[in-house]
């Protein structure tokens, strides 16, 4: 038995050269002797924006860097062929690729088409701010340079809920397309703006039933093409929930263990996540956006948060077996709409709490492993140049939850600047178990239990910020110390 470990292999402002497949490839050794089990990795379909797209505006799903769209063959990450060579050795490090889904919206569309649409407010998508009117929008995608191989579906006006582009009038503002399908947006689990079904492009109808087959072909095609083990389907905020069960019930007909994750953002609202889990019928995974602002809060507070608290509020802890749980992504990074960094000196704790604990299936960051530099521009068009260090400890926290991070779990959340647990460790992983105390103030010692099996036992602080050996005495208990705002990871000693 291992633990299971996603790694994001990616991140927003990776650079646009068509590398990343390549070096995907190259390091799934490394990944799979760090304990990385899973590897998420970014949308590889043609983008609006081609070779310097992010793949988010999703323009053509069969083309993979096969066909001459967009400006390139390539996408910003490289071609099919380096995409499917990557999948193909990363399973052979056994290692599951997770592939980036776009399914919410379609950009780039390749012809005009007059549309009934009407004008909603953008703020309270619900309120109509204009009688049904007639503009030009990009809704008609034909993809001329696929030509219709793996699929001559066309796209039209039919197929969208909206768009937020009125070409004749070179207006950009919401407008909702009248359709045969209803007189309203998709119902959607977000109350957020009236009704959050709209987020951008053209928005995708998913009443309509010959959309719902030709993405159910797509998923086919898609999985007999790059076989992966799992998805991580972006935008689920804005989606038919019913249209997510059917589309994963149809996946999940060809592949039974398929695993799926959703990008539902809502830090403060736990309920509407919960809410979104039970439309769903539990069949999705969420990433605990409510545990990474308990990190974020708490790295910015520092010995006035309370870490009895950290878990608090959190998927992890009210529907462990569906939070994926994370320390950062590519939209909390500078600039982005999500921002919110956890400070550099939290980051440790917060990584030994995602991936030496019980619960929850982590994901670990592509910048706090390897690090990241980059240049991006602020608000007034002023360049700023951003260096992101790697995360200090990750390799070893890694290693430390695929070889010891097992076994039964005691908690000692009972200081609000000092808190630990212990993993008593199985009899499948030889000298498996550990003992995590964090600190967010002073230096401090926390007694906690390993356990009686391990009486006599000498620990050491595998990440070595202790250099003191500690013994378990003969019922099972030890002082394990850390220093001020740090964390231990203490484990048996090997000689």
């Amino acid at each position: 038995m291992t633990n299971g470990t996603i790694i994001q292999f990616f991140h927003w402002y990776y650079p646009a050269d068509g590398s990343l497949w390549d070096h995907a490839r190259d390091k799934a050794a490394e990944l799979a002797k760090l304990g990385i089990t899973a590897c998420w990795l970014p949308p590889a379909c043609k983008a609006q924006n081609g070779p310097d797209a992010s793949g988010y505006d999703a323009y053509d799903l069969y083309d993979l860097g096969e066909f001459d769209q967009k400006g390139s063959v390539r996408t910003k990450y490289g071609t099919k062929e380096a995409y499917l060579g990557a999948i193909h050795t990363l399973n052979e490090k056994g290692i599951g690729v997770y592939a980036d889904v776009v399914l919410n919206h379609k950009g780039g569309a390749d012809e005009k088409e007059r549309i009934t649409v009407i004008r909603v407010n953008e703020e309270d998508r619900n309120e109509q701010l204009s009688e049904p009117f007639e503009i030009e929008a990009y809704t008609r995608f034909t993809f001329p340079g696929r030509k219709g191989k793996y699929s001559a579906f066309i796209w039209d006006h039919h197929c969208f809920t909206g768009v937020d582009y009125a070409a004749d009038l070179q207006e950009s503002s919401i407008f909702r397309i009248r359709n045969e399908y209803g007189d309203n947006w998709e119902d959607v689990v977000a109350s957020e703006k009236g009704n959050y079904d709209f987020l951008m492009c053209a928005d995708i109808e998913f009443r309509n039933p010959a959309v719902r087959d030709e993405l159910k072909r797509w998923g086919e095609w898609f999985l007999k093409e790059a076989p992966f083990a799992g998805v991580r389907l972006d935008a689920v905020k804005h989606m038919s929930p019913a249209f997510i069960v059917e589309w994963l019930d149809h996946m999940r007909s060809l592949k039974p263990d398929l695993f799926a994750v959703g990008e539902y953002w809502a830090p403060e609202d736990l309920p509407v996540m919960l809410q979104f889990l039970e439309a769903t019928q539990n069949k999705i995974a969420l990433f605990d956006a409510p545990l990474h602002r308990n990190f974020f809060d708490a790295s910015n507070k520092g010995k006035e948060y309370d870490l009895r608290n950290i878990l608090k509020n959190s998927i992890l802890e009210t529907n462990p077996s569906l939070a994926v749980t994370i320390v950062a992504n590519h939209d909390t990074q500078p600039v982005q709409l999500l921002e919110a960094p956890i400070q550099p000196w939290f980051r440790p704790l917060a990584y030994s709490l995602v991936l030496l604990r019980e619960a929850g299936y982590p994901c670990v960051f592509y910048p706090d492993l390897y690090g990241a530099q980059y240049t991006i521009k602020d608000a007034d068009g002023k360049a700023h140049e951003i260096k992101e260090e790697p995360c200090a400890h990750l390799p070893l926290l890694l290693t430390t939850r695929k070889l010891y991070g097992y076994g039964k779990q005691r908690d000692y959340f009972d200081a609000p600047d000092c808190i630990g647990w212990t993993r008593e460790g199985i009899a499948d992983q030889p000298g498996s178990g550990c003992a995590v105390v964090l600190s967010t103030g002073d230096a401090a010692t926390k007694k906690m239990e390993m356990g009686a099996a391990h009486a006599g036992k000498v620990f050491v602080d595998c990440l070595g910020n202790r250099l003191e050996p500690v013994t378990i005495d003969e019922p099972g208990w030890a002082e394990f110390p850390v220093n001020a705002g740090s964390v231990s990871v203490w484990i048996e000693k090997h000689n």
